[in-house]
């Protein structure tokens, strides 16, 4: 999953399998969690990429390992050329200036006991990067960059509503001058209203300081306002990767039209006539992954060649597609 241009982030590989360990005095591995299963991705700088699909497949463990936040078990995460996996000590401490988190929820993000001021403080001067006596502007100045008031600086967490935190944990991140963000599901602990306020603030931020960002969220609504592309994410693997508008006005792949067509439309009338796609059973898990097409227990149009091996990336235009069956399932939709 290339570009013409070189990528300002690429992720080849990449694999987060999680040991299930077994015994009191003598742990032996019993089986192994395939969160993340061999994810590759590119991004260009201040590119924003929305990463979606069902609760449990694997978006925030790719997030946080992306982030060297988790070792991974294998796979490399290059950004400008850069190795992060393999790195330690005061080696990835350095590296972090780069890149940053914006967590799901703020209030257990943000230390409860430290004042506005004290968190974002303490993030500049964990890097160094100014002296004490220019603190003050620097906390106003990512006050404003996040829409609130300097004069909140002395409050704590408890004092703010949810969207005001997630604001706070916004300049946080920000602190550093970082130029890639993985936001996390920062959105859906938020009122609808607040969800577009904040979405509309990181849209508004990537622009202005040209940040590269990974946006993860089950909700494809709040993704298509936000991403310039879109991966879907299925079991641990991306099965499906495109511009928003061409992934949402023709999905390819079987998993993706399923959760397209659970999106609501604010049209009644175009809402009545629509025709929902309901996938049977539940996803399987990531304890036992099925062999060859991880989707092919829940697919209609699966065949033998689906269950032998994973399907090679089809390309159309600027989408990316994993699927073998591409033809049948366009041929029972039209």
């Amino acid at each position: 999953m290339s570009n013409d241009s070189t990528p300002f982030l690429e992720i080849k590989g990449l694999k987060m399998h999680f040991p299930v360990e077994q015994g009191v005095f003598f742990r032996k591995t019993v089986a192994t969690v395939k969160a993340v299963d061999g994810v590759d991705l590119d991004l260009q700088q201040g590119e924003i990429l929305g990463l979606v699909g069902e609760s449990g497949c694997g978006k925030s463990t790719l997030g946080r390992t992306v982030l060297q936040l988790l070792t991974p078990t294998d796979g490399s995460v290059l950004l400008e050329g850069r190795e992060l996996v393999g790195l330690r000590g005061d080696a990835l401490r350095a590296a972090r200036k780069d890149f940053q988190m914006i967590f799901q929820d703020p209030y257990a993000s943000l230390n409860p006991r430290m004042t506005v001021y004290d968190a974002l403080a303490e993030a500049i001067m964990a890097h160094g990067s100014l002296s004490p006596a220019q603190l003050p502007s620097r906390v106003a100045e990512l006050m404003n960059k996040v829409g609130l008031s300097p004069r909140f600086i002395k409050k704590y967490p408890h004092e703010f509503s949810g969207g005001q935190r997630q604001r706070i944990a916004i300049a946080r991140a920000l602190a550093v001058e970082p130029r890639f963000l993985v936001a996390d599901e920062a959105v859906s602990a938020l009122d609808v209203s607040i969800q577009a306020q904040i979405i509309n603030l990181l849209a508004k931020l990537s622009r202005e300081m040209n940040l590269t960002l990974i946006f993860i969220s089950h909700d494809l609504s709040v993704v298509k306002h936000i991403a310039d592309r879109i991966a879907v994410m299925y079991l641990g693997r991306i099965v499906e990767v495109g511009p928003a508008e061409t992934l949402f006005d023709k999905p390819r792949h079987p998993y993706t039209r399923a959760l397209v067509s659970a999106v609501p439309v604010p049209d009644p009338d175009f809402e009545r006539g629509r025709k929902r796609i309901l996938l049977p059973g539940d996803p399987p898990s990531p304890l036992n992954p099925p062999g060859g097409c991880s989707f092919h227990p829940r697919c209609p149009h699966a065949e033998a060649e689906c269950k032998a091996h994973f399907p090679d990336w089809t390309v159309e235009d600027q989408s990316q597609v994993a699927c073998m069956r591409l033809e049948a399932v366009d041929k029972a939709l039209t």
